[in-house]
């Protein structure tokens, strides 16, 4: 029996907008029944072809060649104006329009345009908060099959992409070729403000706003708004006391995957942040970034009441509240309160007796990683805060400010009764 008429009919389909063939589950509509039953296999996770390489299986033949080129680096379409190289001819499509700078597909929403339908129905979803693909494990929900997948992995700690230069494993494919960027260093995004240049557009467009000051994730509790999504969602586990980074070690939990990267390096002992100038190390970039500035001396921070400045926002933030006699934090046990929570946590210990601290040398523990440190120069002789004056040296911060007075003649502490002033 000939398929003529049938042949003629799709021709006639891909000529035209019309889509007469619906997904039951999901409402997606399809040209014709070869397109709709390739789609019906993500919801039903049939996957017939399988990746002689790494056995990861897919539901199309076309799906596992363009995987295949994953392994093979192939990409073999490429971009007439800028020569940039894609693995899928779909890929060089969308990305020739970031050149003309078509974006035809717009929300009706908010406004927002898109270079491709796909990317528009995809957004939509975050307007009705439609999410149609759930985790087999823990039925979490997420709006594309791709985002489930790479959520997926959580579970099963699967890892498929390595760079070849560190043998370091990813979840991701993008997220490879973003980190192949540290070896290359490579910061095409730049900056149109201060030239800070970026591995990512993501990166800068978040870096942007700390020009602009826009801060547009608000917490629908509390009103507190942040630069990130990411930060939001760590913020909200404040309110909901969620925890659900464990620790293999010690089981201690987090809120943030990335604090518990940093707490399992007191661990490891891994510090992976060098100061260019000292050769210092620190586990986390931040902590590197504020000792940086013991070098610049830079304090960008100003107290608008008593014109003080800080190192870094945190920690004028925090001064405030000795203005404002703010204290938010409040120990559970005996109902002190604290401006800090990093000050509650410390004081906590002194209930549980706990000291997780100990020092290599001795064995004495202490409550804090910074009560340690300093309690460490008592055994390697370190003074590393000296006088620009008379060059004498101190093991702490504290010390040198009190010494400084003997040279300015500041006495800042002032007796209420009879006004005798103070230099400590």
């Amino acid at each position: 029996m000939s398929t003529e008429p049938d042949d003629q009919r799709r021709h006639l389909r891909s000529q035209t907008t019309e889509k007469p063939l619906e997904c039951t589950v999901c409402n997606k509509a399809f040209k014709d029944s070869a397109h709709l039953r390739t789609h019906v296999r993500n919801h039903l996770r049939e996957k017939l072809f399988e990746c002689t390489v790494c056995s990861k299986t897919f539901t199309t033949s076309g799906a596992l060649r363009v995987h295949v080129r994953t392994h093979t680096g192939e990409r073999p379409f490429q971009c007439a104006l800028c020569r940039k190289k894609f693995t899928q001819s779909g890929s060089l499509r969308r990305h020739l329009l970031v050149h003309r700078g078509e974006k035809p597909f717009e929300c009706a929403v908010c406004c927002k345009c898109f270079t491709e339908s796909r990317g528009l129905r995809i957004h939509m979803r975050t307007h009705t908060g439609e999410k149609p693909y759930e985790c087999p494990v823990c039925s979490k929900t997420f709006i594309t099959s791709g985002i489930m997948r790479e959520h997926e992995r959580t579970h099963s700690g699967e890892k498929p992409h390595e760079c070849t230069v560190c043998n370091k494993k990813f979840t991701e494919s993008r997220s490879l070729r973003i980190h192949l960027r540290v070896h290359t260093g490579e910061k095409e995004f730049e900056c149109a403000m201060c030239s800070k240049t970026f591995t990512t557009s993501g990166s800068l467009r978040i870096h942007l706003r700390t020009h602009t000051g826009e801060k547009p994730f608000k917490c629908i509790i509390c009103s507190k708004t942040f630069f990130q999504s990411g930060h939001l969602r760590s913020h909200q586990r404040t309110h909901t006391e969620e925890k659900p980074y464990e620790c293999a070690v010690c089981r201690k939990t987090f809120s943030a995957a990335e604090n518990l990267r940093e707490h399992e390096r007191t661990h490891t002992g891994e510090k992976p942040y060098e100061c260019a100038l000292c050769s210092k190390t620190f586990t986390q970039s931040q902590s590197l970034r504020r000792h940086m500035r013991t070098h610049t001396g830079e304090k960008a921070y100003e107290c608008a009441v008593c014109d003080k400045t800080f190192s870094a926002p945190k920690r004028l933030q925090i001064h405030m509240r000795v203005h404002t006699g703010q204290k938010p934090f409040e120990c559970s046990v005996c109902n002190t309160a604290f401006a800090g929570s990093g000050s509650l946590r410390i004081h906590l210990q002194t209930h549980t007796g706990e000291k997780p601290f100990v020092c290599i040398i001795c064995s004495k523990t202490f409550t804090t990683s910074g009560h340690m440190r300093l309690h460490l120069r008592t055994h390697t002789g370190e003074r590393p805060y000296e006088c620009a004056l008379c060059s004498k040296t101190f093991t702490l911060s504290q010390s040198l400010r009190e010494h400084e007075r003997t040279h300015t003649g500041e006495k800042p502490y002032e007796c209420p009764v009879c006004r005798k002033t103070f230099a400590q």
